[in-house]
């Protein structure tokens, strides 16, 4: 979907009666093995995006154990979420190079290495590095793929694919908020964090469900040109008297035995001329490969740099440096809000940050189905579902019980639903030719958006000792965003006026 590389095939050649390659529909495609990876892309989403949407429960605790700013504390969370994104466009070089499955397998080591190591951690400052920036490049190294993979394998239902997938972050944020406050409340928040390392190697088995598409060839047998074929040995001729054959006969065998060793050395010899052979030949492909995956990289990044003439796409550019952090602010400051307003023991039978999650798996499947309908713009859709946040954001501090938080958590679940729709916008802003690489860029602007959001409310709240401020400046930098937004359709609105006075001059 949104890189190519020598595993983005979805078809297979077969040679013809004329030795031509002809082209079929692999097998795998929009059925099969597709379904396997919409179920390792939903398991990705619930271990990366949902463990990130849940670690307002360990910045509780971490303000309990190192007694750090809440501007400093919330760093960790921002950095593992905001570098996660952040990286995207940059784990596309990996992705031509080694392929979706490898780039996977290895995010998932790195990710549960930065969890253990977080375990372990002295400071908020090391935090940053184990935690911040360890396991938020091995998140990032493993999300992308999943991603990827889901849109090779799926072309008539892709959008159904995908809406399917990235409802894991939905039921990940459920299940991961449940998990860690049981573990941190049972084991400490270290162990927490050294278990939860161990669940993230999981994400190695989803990144080895993810088969690449491959190029079968006919004429290929299992038997290959550089086995060592000894002959069958003469059979000796026996007497009938049981008695050896006669010293003639023993000669002969013998000379086909010497026979029969010259040639096993030469073929050995040869063999060990074909090793060396192959592995030079795996050398160089290997560095096609690299060459091959960088240029395509770079072409696909910086020689777009037409998408930053198209003025509605830079402006869409700047709604998603506002809008991802008024969504990541409340997952990671609503726990601790929940103490403020003493809130907690309700708060412990159903989390708030729970609702979120639910809502949020409602609201992308309703937002997709409604923005599909044929008499409705998805681009109005898109604008109400953030009309519909920011006023959200706005009225949370005003709620101090649990009802009225429930309430408000719910609509913001719901709201944020529109997440599913940015693929679709953003193609209708740039075009399918160039979907891949504006997509890799909003996604690095979210990412910027939920590294430097989380940090700014904790400091607000340093400040001002109210989470109130918080809430209502990230909900005007919020609406600056959703400004821009409007630039689209005033634009649409003006050509459309244009086109009328101009049909009704030249009548």
């Amino acid at each position: 979907m949104m890189y190519t590389s020598h595993e983005d095939i979805g078809c297979d050649f077969e040679d013809g009666p004329k030795d031509k390659k002809t082209l079929k529909p692999h097998p795998d495609v929009d059925g099969g093995w597709a379904w396997v990876m919409v179920l390792s892309s939903f398991f990705v989403h619930i271990l990366i995006m949902g463990s990130q949407m849940a670690l307002g429960v360990l910045n509780v605790e971490w303000l309990e154990e190192f007694h750090q700013s809440r501007g400093l504390t919330a760093w960790v969370s921002s950095l593992s979420m905001g570098i996660t994104l952040i990286v995207g466009p940059f784990i596309g070089l990996f992705i031509n190079t080694c392929g979706c499955r490898q780039t996977t397998i290895v995010g998932g080591l790195v990710n549960s290495l930065g969890w253990v190591l977080s375990a372990n951690a002295a400071s908020v400052q090391c935090l940053f590095v184990t935690f911040g920036v360890a396991a938020g490049l091995g998140s990032g190294m493993a999300y992308l793929p999943a991603v990827v993979m889901v849109g090779r394998y799926f072309h008539k239902r892709r959008a159904l694919a995908q809406g399917l997938s990235t409802t894991g972050t939905g039921f990940g944020t459920f299940l991961m908020t449940a998990l860690l406050k049981y573990l941190c409340a049972e084991y400490g928040w270290r162990n927490a964090m050294f278990i939860q390392g161990a669940v993230s190697l999981n994400l190695c088995v989803c990144g080895a469900l993810m088969r690449p598409l491959s190029v079968e060839k006919e004429g290929e047998h299992a038997g290959g040109k550089d086995a060592c074929i000894l002959p069958a040995h003469s059979t000796e001729s026996v007497k009938s008297g049981g008695h050896p054959g006669t010293t003639e006969e023993k000669e002969s065998q013998a000379g086909n035995e010497d026979l029969q060793d010259q040639e096993c050395q030469g073929q050995a010899w040869h063999r060990k001329n074909m090793c060396a052979f192959r592995v030079l030949k795996a050398v160089s492909h290997l560095t096609l490969r690299v060459r091959k995956g960088f240029r395509d990289w770079y072409s696909g990044y910086f020689g777009t740099a037409s998408l930053f003439t198209n003025r509605m796409f830079v402006a869409f550019i700047f709604w998603a440096l506002f809008a991802y952090s008024s969504f990541v602010i409340p997952f990671i400051h609503l726990p601790e809000i929940v103490n403020l307003y003493n809130l907690s023991e309700q708060d412990n039978v159903f989390p708030l940050t729970s609702i979120i999650a639910i809502l949020h798996i409602f609201g992308k499947v309703i937002l997709g189905v409604v923005a599909d309908l044929p008499c409705i713009s998805v681009w109005n859709v898109f604008l109400m579902a953030n009309f519909s946040l920011v006023l959200s954001i706005f009225i949370l501090p005003l709620m101090h019980t649990y009802a009225g938080l429930a309430v408000i958590c719910a609509l913001i679940g719901f709201s944020s639903g529109y997440f599913s729709l940015m693929p679709v916008v953003t193609e209708d802003l740039v075009g399918i030719e160039h979907l891949a690489s504006a997509y890799g860029i909003i996604i690095c602007a979210n990412g910027i958006s939920a590294l430097l959001g989380p940090p700014f409310a904790g400091w607000i709240y340093d400040i001002t000792q109210k989470y109130d401020f918080s809430f209502y400046i990230c909900g005007l930098l919020y609406m600056v965003g959703i400004l821009f937004l409007l630039i689209h359709p005033c634009i649409q609105m003006i050509e459309h006026s244009r086109r009328k006075f101009t049909d009704s001059a030249h009548v």
